[in-house]
């Protein structure tokens, strides 16, 4: 089918993102080792990546409006690849710092654009399944970011890191290809007027002639707000700053299961997992690069899982099922971390644990996130509104990043793994309170279901879907 064409680009970007992650966690002890930076400095290095990919997020919704969604990630990709040959080539700290400075941007570029692009030109049957499939990626770039830690870890602590950081630019050929095969936005054309060319497009995504122009009549009507206003920028944020009830429900849901999704503590989880297993007792550099391999393992598997329900069981069943499995083993891993360390036992729990949580985080609100938050914005504001949602999760993800080292040595490692299970337990709240089902729905009936206020109205969820839930898993 042509529409899993047009996903290639955002799979690439997910993948050069998360092979950074993955592959940081193990490099940044060999970084130390060789460049003798301090603790402080290690946990700048490993959290401002998603601090400055603010920049690039708040960025991109302003520059997909005006050069269009496909050409946006090509520019990601560019920046992106140029920070991770000067992080491969870097001889210090700073020139380090200064590649780590460049992949972020390009990384909050490509996160806050690629789920609008993909949601614009899914079919609606498969929306779900289709934007939260390049999560197969992410988990799939972290986990062979753990096995390239693992295999280079025995080469000197002067080029192991480098190898395992310049792994991250051997994709660049594939999105050299996809540049030449994906189509642009079908709702990103009409915005511009330029209607025969989204038809085009459309048609390629569906054979049947007559749903094309119906989805093409919806689109232009859902348009016609961002034409009337010539698409002013300033008439866009001025409605996000001052919000109708409709839109201000919107921004609660997509900011707040953003920052949900990474306060619940998953990139302390990524990037510091052998800091974890080190707590745990695990003793040795290759142990400890060898457990992480089961955590990436773990998220892949798991996301193949949420890509094959999420369009069948619907998203707020997994989210359920999500966040109440995350509360559960983090709280888990706080108490082995906390009474079971330095044994055999807890060794073995904390793996669990770990592996589990990442487990629950890829079967829910890891993929799901992201769904939500490019399907529940009208057309005029998607962009923006996007951009807004993905600032509020790479500031989530820097803080956790930046500071769980610190917090750990003040409240110990269990502890801070409490913490993250009292928040994870309130993003059950959230969910119930805050989130729809928009599984079945058209971009455009979730505007007017947000709009006629049912969000609110569909927050319970009956314990029927539940158990339908675990009995399809």
């Amino acid at each position: 089918m042509f529409w899993f064409v047009p996903s290639l680009l955002h799979l690439i970007l997910c993948f050069l993102d998360m092979v950074d992650v993955g592959v940081m966690s193990g490099a940044i002890m060999f970084i130390q080792q060789d460049l003798k930076i301090t603790e402080v400095q290690e946990e700048v290095l490993v959290g401002i990546l998603s601090i400055v990919s603010l920049l690039g997020s708040l960025a991109g919704g302003r520059t997909s409006d005006a050069i269009g969604r496909k050409w946006t990630m090509a520019f990601a990709a560019v920046v992106f690849q140029s920070g991770a040959l000067i992080m491969t080539l870097a001889p210090n700290f700073k020139v380090l710092m200064i590649g780590r400075l460049l992949a972020g941007i390009g990384i909050g570029f490509g996160v806050m654009i690629a789920p609008v692009y993909i949601a614009e030109i899914s079919p609606t049957v498969a929306r779900g399944s289709f934007t939260s499939f390049p999560e197969i990626f992410i988990n799939l770039g972290i986990l062979l970011g753990y096995v390239s830690n693992y295999a280079f870890s025995g080469l000197s602590p002067h080029i192991n890191w480098r190898v395992m950081l310049g792994v991250g630019i051997l994709p660049s050929i594939f999105i050299g290809i996809a540049l030449f095969v994906i189509p642009e936005s079908p709702r990103w054309l009409v915005m511009k007027n330029r209607i025969d060319e989204a038809r085009l497009v459309l048609l390629k995504t569906n054979e049947n002639a007559n749903e094309v122009e119906e989805r093409l009549a919806e689109i232009q009507q859902a348009a016609g707000h961002v034409n009337a206003e010539k698409y002013e920028e300033k008439a866009v944020w001025r409605e996000l700053l001052n919000p109708s009830p409709g839109v201000r429900r919107m921004l609660i849901t997509g900011c707040g299961i953003q920052c949900f999704q990474q306060v619940t503590g998953i990139d302390a989880t990524v990037y510091y997992s052998p800091t974890i297993f080190k707590d745990a007792g695990i003793k040795g550099n290759t142990q400890l690069l060898a457990a992480t391999v089961a955590v990436g393992f773990t998220k892949t598997i798991f996301i193949l899982i949420a890509i094959f329900l999420i369009d069948k069981v619907g998203r707020k069943p997994l989210l359920y099922v999500s966040t109440i499995g995350m509360t559960t083993c983090l709280f888990g891993l706080g108490l082995t971390l906390s009474l079971l360390g330095n044994g055999s036992v807890g060794i073995k729990l904390a793996i669990l644990c770990v592996c589990g949580n990442v487990a629950f985080f890829s079967v829910g609100i890891g993929p799901i996130c992201w769904v939500l938050t490019s399907e529940i914005f009208p057309l005029r504001l998607r962009a923006q509104a996007s951009a807004l949602g993905a600032v509020g999760s790479r500031v989530s993800s820097g803080v956790v990043a930046m500071s769980f080292l610190s917090v750990s040595r003040t409240i110990t490692v269990g502890g801070t793994f409490f913490v993250f299970a009292a928040i994870s337990a309130l993003s059950v709240a959230f969910v119930h309170k805050c989130v729809p089902e928009t599984k079945g729905k058209s971009l455009e009936e979730i505007e007017m279901m947000f709009q006629n206020d049912t969000p609110q109205q569909g927050g319970e969820m009956e314990l029927e879907d539940v158990k339908h839930l675990m009995q399809t898993q």
